[in-house]
């Protein structure tokens, strides 16, 4: 009478590759990581008066941490900027602004009336 054993280490091997599947496929069904938001945008009014200023910034804000996206409208003075809030912050945004000797501001969204 022959008995067939699966050796300790297949049964290991075996065990970890189910019990990994098993955790896998769970954690897809219920997920409990909360969604962070990847991308923000904020406008900011920016002191620039020529197209070298639009330059100053086009060629410096765009390296700073987390930025995605960039507009500057020199007409009306101001610079639309996408970017990852996990990696920077409006504060840390305006400091890139002062730091190129410009003054900027948030600009404040008008209150809509719903009625």
């Amino acid at each position: 009478m022959s008995i067939n054993y699966i050796p300790m280490k297949k049964y290991l091997l075996l065990s970890a590759v189910f019990l990994f599947t098993a955790m896998i496929s769970l954690s897809a069904k219920n997920p409990k990581v909360p969604t962070v938001q990847k991308k923000a945008e904020l406008t900011f009014n920016v002191s620039m008066h020529c197209k070298s200023c639009q330059e100053k910034i086009e060629r410096n804000i765009p390296f700073e941490k987390g930025v995605k996206d960039l507009t500057v409208d020199l007409e009306k003075k101001t610079v639309k900027v996408v970017f990852d809030p996990r990696k920077t912050n409006e504060d840390k945004l305006k400091k890139a602004f002062e730091a190129l000797d410009f003054v900027c501001e948030k600009v404040k969204l008008p209150i809509v009336n719903p009625n």
